[in-house]
């Protein structure tokens, strides 16, 4: 897959591409949808597919206060839109002038001059053009006398059964399940568990002394998952883009939670105890953290056997959900 991160870029792409655009945050299965329906036109058509999406998301440009937290980071985006075949990736990072135009002017002026379509792919709820004031009827409106076409993939149905989510597949649904602790729900929208990447860092040696050894990690720039202790897999690397997709899953009890047990300042802590019986030195290793199954909430222990006996319950229980 082509990544084209300026302006210059563009102009040595081909024309007739079938394009589609969005943030793709979490390329959930709604995402997947798009993009499947956008490659099997291409083949068709015997082009390409090109994906254009916006890094920082143009929340942070336009809004900073609102700006949503970030289900996937440009390199696990990119990752995963390749693994759907798709051939271009274009980032838009220098967004303003761009997000300030008409619909019309970024038709005419961005679309047509750097990448002239065939063929646009996109969603129900899609919008462009300043203050969102386009959605797919303008553009294909605009279509007509420019020569592309303008495909509507109807919403994908969450599967999720819950009076609070909508129906249709979305990224804000999937924070929201992420955020109640929810991750089995989160994984039936993003067609895969929720992954959470970061370096090792040095902890505070509490497990090693108790029996239960934790890799602590400093996540990068992702919606961190409720507090508690969940059942899920953690993928081992030297670097961040061993992790971020695919690699091989080992069963884990992973910890989102406060230190309230032994410390005063109760700093936010993510740990992962490998369900193993020998396991490599983690340290200044990257790991994915794939969140399957929540196990129970956070709570204060007032002794350290205590605290052992429950971390037990704990990995007992994670690795019954994990079998």
């Amino acid at each position: 897959m082509r990544i084209i991160e300026d302006y210059q870029g563009l102009s040595e792409l081909p024309k007739g591409m079938v394009l589609t655009i969005g943030n793709f945050d979490g390329v959930h299965r709604g995402h997947q949808a798009i993009i499947t329906t956008a490659r099997q036109i291409a083949r068709d058509r015997r082009t390409q597919v090109a994906v254009m999406t916006f890094d920082p998301h143009p929340e942070v440009v336009l809004r900073p206060e609102r700006a949503p937290e970030i289900l996937t980071p440009l390199m696990t985006k990119a990752l995963l839109l390749e693994s759907l075949s798709v051939d271009v990736l274009i980032v838009v990072k220098d967004s303003i002038k761009l997000l300030n135009l008409s619909p019309q002017d970024f038709v005419d002026q961005f679309l047509m001059e750097n990448l002239a379509p065939s063929v646009m792919v996109e969603g129900p709820d899609f919008n462009f053009g300043y203050g969102r004031s386009g959605d797919i009827n303008t553009l294909r409106e605009f279509g007509k006398n420019r020569n592309f076409e303008v495909l509507e993939v109807p919403f994908v149905n969450t599967g999720v059964k819950d009076d609070d989510t909508s129906d249709k597949c979305s990224s804000s649904a999937i924070r929201r399940l992420l955020g109640e602790g929810r991750p089995r729900q989160a994984a039936q929208i993003l067609g895969r568990p929720f992954r959470l990447a970061g370096r090792t860092i040095p902890g505070r040696g509490v497990g090693d002394k108790i029996g239960f050894p934790t890799a602590n990690i400093d996540a990068v720039g992702q919606v961190i998952p409720a507090e508690g202790v969940y059942a899920g897999y953690v993928v081992v690397g030297e670097c961040l883009e061993e992790v971020v997709f695919g690699g091989l899953r080992r069963p884990a009890a992973i910890s989102i939670g406060r230190a309230k047990t032994f410390v005063g300042d109760h700093p936010l802590l993510l740990e992962a105890h490998l369900l193993e019986n020998k396991v490599e030195d983690l340290r200044g290793k990257w790991l994915g953290l794939d969140f399957i199954r929540f196990v129970r909430h956070q709570q204060r222990f007032e002794t350290k056997d205590h605290l052992r006996e429950q971390i037990k319950k704990d990995c007992d229980k994670a690795l019954n959900y994990l079998i």
